[in-house]
């Protein structure tokens, strides 16, 4: 996504059709972003309408030489984990549980064929089966790229706790996978 310097000004004077075009620009992107986080359409583009309006109230603070599309993304993931842990009814209580290995009859999923049998859809459709802190720490490391410290930070829960959920999502990932692989295939 390139934005145009100028488009950025002209949002930031307040231009009313600036704005909805840098809206229609980057909506495919943050979009994206909104679906990993959220299980329905209606809500990625609330969460993602509530993103726009930081954005828009902020483009005045956005450092010059960050570049937009990653700062726009930035503040996406902050607004969505804000929502989060706001309306996180009971907090996890998870003891924190770090795993040093996996046991010696794990037999893992072969990639190669897991990256020939799913497409993105349906990986997608994987992690969002995922429970929701689960999912949302496997988001955050693994296609984000958050540390587990700020992934911590984010969600209000220790770095230890992160790693869990991050291997636990890996594992009922794998598991999921190792099952769509090993059921009979429908011939189309």
């Amino acid at each position: 996504m390139k934005v145009d310097p100028t488009l950025l000004k002209d949002c930031a004077k307040g231009n009313r059709k600036a704005q909805f075009a840098l809206y229609q620009q980057c909506y495919p992107t943050l979009m994206e972003v909104c679906l990993r986080y959220r299980k329905n359409e209606a809500d990625a583009a609330a969460m993602l309408n509530q993103a726009f309006l930081k954005i828009l109230s902020q483009l005045h603070r956005r450092p010059a030489k960050a570049p937009f599309e990653a700062w726009a993304k930035r503040i996406t993931i902050n607004t969505l984990i804000d929502d989060f842990r706001k309306n996180r009814k009971v907090k996890e209580l998870i003891a924190a549980t770090d795993i040093q290995e996996l046991p010696e009859s794990y037999s893992g999923v072969n990639y190669n064929e897991a990256e020939q049998q799913f497409d993105a859809e349906q990986l997608e459709a994987m992690i969002r089966q995922l429970p929701p802190v689960s999912a949302k720490v496997f988001n955050l490391y693994a296609i984000d790229g958050y540390p587990h410290a700020e992934i911590a930070e984010l969600l209000g829960i220790s770095a230890g706790t992160s790693r869990w959920h991050l291997a636990s999502a890996r594992k009922k990932l794998q598991d999921m996978m190792k099952k769509n692989m090993n059921s009979p295939k429908i011939a189309k």
